[in-house]
C-alpha cells in the first residue's frame, strides 16, 4: 500500500482486500471505546471516516475532529459522516495536534506511518491534548513477532511499523497505562488510558 494508491472511491475495498482482518481491527477498536464516557474525539488518519463512524455510532452526541493528510479523503469522510457533529481538518500527524481537551483518540491504520521517534513524540503530544481519564485506541500495522506472520502489504518508503513492545514502551513514557486488547498476525489493538 501505499499514499499514492488510496483513492477515496476504492479505499474500503482495498483495505478489504490488502488486511484480511480489516472488519475485525475496526470492531475491536470501536468496542474499546465503549467504556469510557465520551462526549469528544479526535481521530488521527481519518480516511474515509470508516473509523469514526462506527465510534460516533457507539456515543451518540458526541462531536468529534478528524485529521487526515488527503483532501480527497476528508471529502468522502464528510459525506460519510454527515449526520455527525464532525468537524475534519488536513494535517499530517506530525503537526500540532487540535486543541483539547478530548476524552477519546482513535486511530486505525495511520500512526505505521511514523518512524520511532514520530510514534513516540505523537504519543506524547496525544497525552497533553487527552482529559484526565481519557483513552486513547490505536489499531495498526506491527512488526509481528513471527517472521513468517506479515500479511498486510507494506512499501518501504511510507510504512515504518514497529514492535508491540516498542509502542508499549513509548506509550508509557508518555504517561499512559496500556493494554494489548487484541493481535493477530501483523495487527494490534492497544488501549492506552491517560490516568485521572
Amino acid at each position: 500500500m501505499s499514499q499514492f494508491h488510496f483513492d477515496p472511491d476504492t479505499y474500503m475495498e482495498l483495505m478489504r482486500q490488502e488486511v484480511p482482518s480489516y472488519e475485525t481491527l475496526q470492531d475491536t477498536i470501536a468496542a474499546a471505546t465503549e467504556p469510557i464516557a465520551v462526549t469528544s474525539v479526535l481521530d488521527l488518519g481519518t480516511g474515509t471516516g470508516e473509523t469514526l463512524a462506527r465510534v460516533l455510532a457507539r456515543h451518540p452526541g458526541a462531536r468529534a475532529v478528524g485529521v487526515d493528510e488527503s483532501a480527497g479523503m476528508l471529502e468522502a469522510a464528510g459525506t460519510r459522516l454527515a449526520q455527525y457533529d464532525t468537524v475534519l481538518h488536513i494535517g499530517d500527524l506530525l503537526d500540532a495536534l487540535p486543541e483539547g481537551p478530548f476524552d477519546l483518540c482513535v486511530s486505525a491504520l495511520a500512526v505505521h506511518h511514523l518512524d520511532g521517534v514520530g510514534k513516540s513524540e505523537l504519543f506524547g503530544r496525544l497525552a497533553a491534548v487527552l482529559r484526565p481519564g481519557g483513552r486513547f485506541v490505536l489499531g495498526d500495522v506491527v512488526v509481528p513477532e513471527d517472521a513468517a506472520d506479515p500479511v498486510t502489504p507494506l512499501s518501504d518508503d511510507y510504512d515504518k511499523p514497529s514492535t508491540v513492545a516498542e509502542q508499549v514502551r513509548w506509550l508509557g513514557e508518555a504517561g499512559f497505562t496500556v493494554e494489548v486488547v487484541w493481535q493477530e498476525q501483523d495487527l494490534a489493538v492497544f488501549v492506552a488510558d491517560r490516568p485521572v
